[in-house]
C-alpha cells in the first residue's frame, strides 16, 4: 500500500456549514491510498481518496464504488457535488492506472518483488492463571517481508490442532510484518514443543523449539530436601559418636577395674604360678 499525503494548514479560517463550530485554526487534509491485492488469484487495484478534517475523514473518492461516499454529516455536501460532476468522476476513475498502476510498476514493484526480508522468531511462555497448569506459548514472527507466512506449533514433533490461536500479520511501518501463534497446553515431563515458520526468505523452515522445567517453586523444594538429608546425616554421625563415648565412660575395660589383674597365657600346659623364693 502506498500513500502520498498532501496537508494544507490554513489559519483564521471556517468552512462547512454554519452548524459547525467556530474553530480560529483547523487541520484538513487530503490522502491518496493505492491498495494492490492478489487475495483472489488476480492483481486487484484501489484507489481511496480521503479528506480529513481535523482528524476525522469526512468524505473519500473510491474506486471500488466508483464514486464519492460521505462518512459524517460534514462530507455530505461534498460527496453530493463531487457526484453531480461527471469529469470529476472520470479523472478519478482513471487515477486506478495513471496513478496506482503506474507507480507500482515503475516504483514500487521492482522494490517489492525482489526484497527478502527474514523473520526473527521467539517463543515466550505465560500463565494466565498461577494456580492453573496450562501454559500459554506465544511464538512471535517479525520484521519480515514479504507478508505471506506459515506459522505452525509442534508438540513431541507433531503438528499441534488443538488449543491453537493464529493472529493476523500486522504491518511494521517500515516494509516488514510481525505475526503471532499461540498455543494453550498443559505440559508434562519430556514433553518437547516447537514452533516452525516457513517464509519465502528461508532455504529450509525455522524451528524453535521449547521444554518445560522444573518451576523455582519445585527447584526449592528439592534443594530443600537435599539439604534435609545432609543435616540428617551429620546429626546422626554426631549423635551416634557422643552414644558410643558415653558407652565407653559407662562401662571401662577391664585392665582398668580396680582389683581386677589380667594374666596372659604363653605356650601350652598348665599355666605358670609366680616363681618360688
Amino acid at each position: 500500500m502506498g500513500t502520498w499525503p498532501s496537508v494544507l494548514l490554513v489559519n483564521g479560517a471556517r468552512r462547512g456549514p454554519s452548524s459547525l463550530a467556530a474553530s480560529r485554526r483547523f487541520l484538513a487534509q487530503d490522502k491518496f491510498e493505492c491498495r494492490f491485492s492478489n487475495a483472489t488469484g488476480r492483481e486487484q487495484v484501489r484507489l481511496l481518496y480521503r479528506y480529513i478534517y481535523d482528524r476525522t475523514e469526512i468524505a473519500r473518492f473510491d474506486s471500488a464504488l466508483g464514486r464519492y461516499e460521505a462518512l459524517t454529516v460534514l462530507g455530505e455536501p461534498a460527496a453530493e457535488y463531487w457526484n453531480s460532476q461527471e469529469e470529476v468522476l472520470a479523472v478519478k476513475r482513471r487515477e486506478v492506472d495513471s496513478f496506482c498502476r503506474y507507480n507500482y510498476e515503475k516504483i514500487y514493484g521492482p522494490f517489492a518483488h525482489g526484497r527478502r526480508v527474514q523473520p526473527g522468531v521467539t517463543i515466550s511462555p505465560t500463565k494466565d492463571d498461577p494456580l492453573s497448569p496450562r501454559t500459554l506459548l506465544l511464538c512471535t514472527a517479525a520484521s519480515f517481508y514479504p507478508r505471506e507466512i506459515e506459522v505452525h506449533w509442534l508438540k513431541n514433533g507433531r503438528l499441534a490442532t488443538e488449543g491453537v490461536f493464529y493472529g493476523e500479520e500486522l504491518h511494521n511501518g517500515d516494509w516488514t510484518y510481525q505475526t503471532q501463534v499461540m498455543l494453550e497446553d498443559t505440559p508434562q515431563r519430556g514433553d518437547i514443543y516447537a514452533c516452525q515458520v516457513e517464509h519465502a526468505s528461508l532455504e529450509t523452515p525455522i524451528t524453535m523449539q521449547w521444554e518445560p522445567r522444573t518451576s523455582g517453586s519445585a527447584r526449592s523444594k528439592v534443594w530443600m530436601g537435599v539439604v534435609g538429608a545432609l543435616l540428617g546425616m551429620v546429626y546422626l554421625a554426631v549423635g551416634l559418636s557422643l552414644y558410643l563415648r558415653s558407652r565407653k565412660e559407662a562401662f571401662p575395660a577391664p585392665s582398668e577395674m580396680p582389683g581386677f589383674s589380667v594374666v596372659s597365657f604363653y605356650g601350652r600346659g598348665a599355666p605358670r604360678g609366680p616363681p618360688q623364693s
